[in-house]
């Protein structure tokens, strides 16, 4: 890319003085907070931290040499802290060899057989319905000019000709799409007839028209695929699927943060409109990205030439277009989390905000609501450009059992989740009497909110983002992004963040270690909302720490505790990531006493002690992506993790879109790059991804946009198997279980019990099971009466049982191509 990854110390030091001035000319006296003990100022030295902080890169007494610059704090195995006393993972060597093991035993049972299916329907000489010309060449009339179909919503397209102009309702042909220029097809018998408004269509003196198939026309300007090959899909529609599961990213970013967030994932015209950079960027200067980047301006061309984004590092751009996302699928990926998400404070700091929004629609809840039917809109344009309602490949879905007949299908199973700071409206306000809750966060309004988000077709959410709130208290961001966000924290609850010294001797929890050099780059986790603070914020001095480690005293409340048992109650799923470890740990037991399994850590915010933990309630984990060298460890550390008693898979969370710094290439100049094209799942062919005039290539380019993960994925096996060999081969095989992994998951939080066969003590005898599953039941009527089956290829579920003088007795469902029982068989 021409634009440099970072431009070095000098320009960052710049920025680390003029920012320390500032901190110290504008600093602030701090209350005292009830039973929190009196001014912070007053516990440490504040005329010792003042000169501290105005030295750029001298960090408080005790604090452990860390490199601002680092491009690891992307890849820890925790991106909420170092690890201290309470948060060490407890797994003994003996048991992590015995963990790794049963993974390695895991990858040689028997796979599910797979089919492939179109990628769209099959295009007829005249169009079956009003939905089939989607991006197909036809004529009105025989001999007509031929004209491109580009739909701009379900039913509507614009007309384009080979001259790259638009049949217009106001006469004649127009250069650019505008609503003279949208059709809207009907269907009259075997004919279409289109209207623009109140204008009809008319050639020859006809207005309805029998459209056939033609050559010779102009497609319209959009990013290619670069996969060759069917998707991949399931012989039924029940069986065990395959395929990527990226449990964290936000696809409605473009609604964040008052416009901050540049491009769309999709516009009515398509890319040429969709993949524009914001109004306040198109001088080429932007504090915000100059300040992230490095640079002292950017290329503001986003669509055809791309120059300086989307890129790894570039969190303002857009980095989940459609099609991108269509890549993805075709890759391989098939699950898909979408968080919404917004930050209110963060919002109503930033100047440039776009058209419609302003402080007023910063509301956190009423951003997700509009990201929420965003949603809904993308998935109909794309159900648009496949053809027809439910055509597409973006399928959103509402429970396991559905998302399973949506992968077998062969498309990709979204899944709407929350991470916001504020969620229900439920911040505080710290008093000398303690923290008070907004008034409207009270049990009741809680619960009539979760059935609100439930109703939208949310299925999983994070309690906690960036600040404190009445719910529980937050992990905290360490250093520069900390100093900055922590004082977005005392904006919007009177309090800074009550971070404490743990000692060893009264170990509690270790979250974010405080720092005060006010420096930030992309490369830091969720470097935007530092950013953010530190551009537009008015900086003031924060409290200044003691000697790490760090723990904040907040920790869940007893409305976060009915928040997760309303979670329960709807079969939703639970994330623990960004809280701080007191709160999380409390959560952790409440699950465990209620014996909860819906419980996902989605993108690495957690500590070491909770993720064995959460294996062992039955729960997901998908690490942040971040550099491909850096998930490979990750991958390994959780090999040693994975818990015997369930099906065994791995995903990763992305946090593209503004959150999180994407995967750096490893250059071109490696020893194992790769090589294009390369197979991927069940025997596609990946080639080098086109957009514009833009060609992306993983060894130079990294993951500059979310059409590269299947790419970032064949890099992993690149990576483990030079480590070692055979592992390129174990981690795509695990990445491949992933979306069973996590469908499994989701059927436990929906109270199927596990599996009978790797968990003996569930095994129901044999003559119970054939009293309980009968013909004509479903497959998840099966699931409830039995439990989840060891095995489920093809038409058959496998399960145990136990006799007399026999504690192992293997059963078989068979199911009929209803997905009804037909069959129930002991086996041996």
């Amino acid at each position: 890319m021409a634009r440099s990854r970072n431009s070095g110390p000098g320009r960052r030091l710049a920025w680390s003085a003029v920012l320390a001035v500032a901190l110290v000319t504008t600093a602030v006296a701090i209350p005292s907070y009830g039973s929190r003990g009196g001014s912070l100022l007053a516990r440490y030295d504040a005329t010792k931290a003042a000169v501290l902080e105005a030295l750029p890169h001298t960090d408080p007494p005790g604090t452990p040499a860390h490199n601002h610059n680092d491009p690891a704090t992307k890849n820890l195995i925790s991106r909420a802290g170092e690890t201290g006393t309470d948060v060490q993972d407890p797994t003994t060597a003996e048991e992590k060899r015995a963990n790794a093991a049963y993974v390695a035993a895991e990858r040689l049972s028997a796979d599910p057989q797979l089919t492939t299916v179109p990628v769209t329907a099959a295009r007829h000489r005249h169009p079956q319905s009003r939905y089939a010309m989607a991006n197909g060449c036809y004529t009105l009339t025989r001999g007509g000019e031929p004209l491109f179909f580009k739909p701009t919503r379900l039913g509507t397209y614009l007309l384009y000709d080979a001259e790259r102009r638009f049949v217009s309702a106001a006469g004649g042909k127009a250069t650019e799409p505008s609503a003279d220029t949208e059709w809207t097809a009907r269907a009259r018998g075997h004919r279409m007839a289109f209207r623009s408004g109140d204008t009809a269509l008319t050639k020859g003196g006809r207005t309805t028209f029998r459209l056939t198939r033609t050559k010779g026309c102009t497609a319209y300007p959009e990013a290619q695929i670069d996969v060759r090959g069917r998707p991949t899909a399931g012989v039924t529609p029940y069986q065990e699927v395959r395929g990527y599961v990226d449990a964290h990213t936000h696809g409605m970013a473009f609604e964040f943060l008052g416009g901050a967030h540049c491009g769309k994932p999709w516009d009515p015209y398509g890319a040429p409109y969709a993949l524009v950079d914001c109004p306040d960027h198109q001088t080429g200067v932007n504090p915000l990205e100059s300040f992230l980047s490095g640079e002292p301006s950017h290329d503001p061309v986003g669509w055809p030439t791309f120059k300086d984004w989307p890129a790894p590092e570039s969190l303002t751009h857009e980095g989940t277009y459609y099609r991108w996302l269509e890549r993805s699928w075709r890759g391989g990926q098939r699950i898909f989390v979408n968080l919404l998400v917004e930050n209110n404070q963060l919002c109503r700091l930033y100047p440039y905000k776009r058209d419609g929004l302003s402080d007023a629609t910063c509301d956190e809840m009423e951003s997700v609501a509009r990201q929420a039917k965003d949603m809904y809109q993308m998935q109909n344009y794309i159900d648009a450009q496949f053809g027809g309602p439910g055509k597409g490949f973006y399928r959103i879905v509402k429970n396991p059992f559905q998302a399973r007949q949506v992968i077998n299908a062969g498309k990709m199973a979204v899944i709407m989740g929350i991470e916001t700071s504020v969620p229900f409206g439920c911040t505080f306000k710290a008093l000398p009497t303690g923290d008070v809750p907004a008034a409207g966060c009270t049990k009741d309004s809680i619960d009539r909110q979760l059935t609100m988000v439930h109703k939208w077709g949310v299925r999983q959410m994070e309690l906690v983002n960036k600040f404190d709130n009445a719910l529980t208290g937050v992990a905290g961001d360490a250093g520069e992004t900390g100093a900055v966000v922590n004082n977005a924290n005392f904006t919007e609850t009177g309090s800074y963040w009550d971070m404490q010294h743990c000692e060893p001797a009264n170990p509690g929890a270790h979250d974010r270690n405080q720092y005060a050099a006010p420096e930030i780059d992309a490369e830091q986790q969720d470097a935007l909302f530092g950013a953010m603070g530190s551009v537009f914020g008015a900086q003031q001095v924060g409290p200044v720490y003691p000697p790490p480690d760090h723990c904040n005293s907040r920790g869940l409340t007893t409305l976060g505790e009915d928040t997760i048992r309303g979670l329960a109650k709807r079969h939703m799923i639970f994330d623990p990531d960004h809280m701080s470890v007191k709160a999380r740990q409390s959560s952790l037991d409440q699950l465990e006493k209620m014996r909860y399994p819906g419980v996902v850590s989605s993108h690495s915010w957690a500590t070491p002690d909770a993720y064995p933990r959460i294996y062992k309630l039955g729960g997901f984990i998908t690490p942040y992506a971040g550099d491909s060298t850096g998930f490979v460890e990750k991958w390994r550390t959780h090999l040693g993790w994975a818990d015997k008693r369930f099906y065994w898979g791995i995903g990763y969370g992305a946090d593209m879109n503004g959150l999180g710094a994407q995967g750096d290439p490893r250059g071109t100049d490696v020893s194992n790059p790769v090589t294009y094209p390369f197979k991927g799942i069940n025997g596609i062919t990946v080639d080098k991804q086109h957009a514009g005039k833009r060609v992306y290539d993983i060894n130079a380019d990294g993951v500059a946009q979310y059409g590269l993960y299947p790419d970032w994925i064949q890099d992993l096996t690149k990576v483990a198997d030079s480590q070692h060999p055979g592992d390129g081969a174990a981690i795509e095989e695990d990445i491949s279980r992933g979306a069973e992994a996590y469908l499994q998951m989701w059927e436990r939080a929906e109270g199927v019990k596990a599996d009978s066969c790797r968990n003996p003590g569930l095994r129901k005898s044999v003559a119970k099971v054939q009293r309980l599953v009968h013909p004509g039941m479903s497959t998840r009527q099966v699931m409830v009466a039995v439990g989840q089956p060891y095995a489920r290829l093809g038409d058959h579920y496998t399960f145990c049982a136990t006799a007399a003088g026999d504690p192992e007795v293997r059963m078989q469902v068979t199911f009929g191509r209803a997905g009804k029982v037909t069959r129930l068989a002991r086996l041996g």
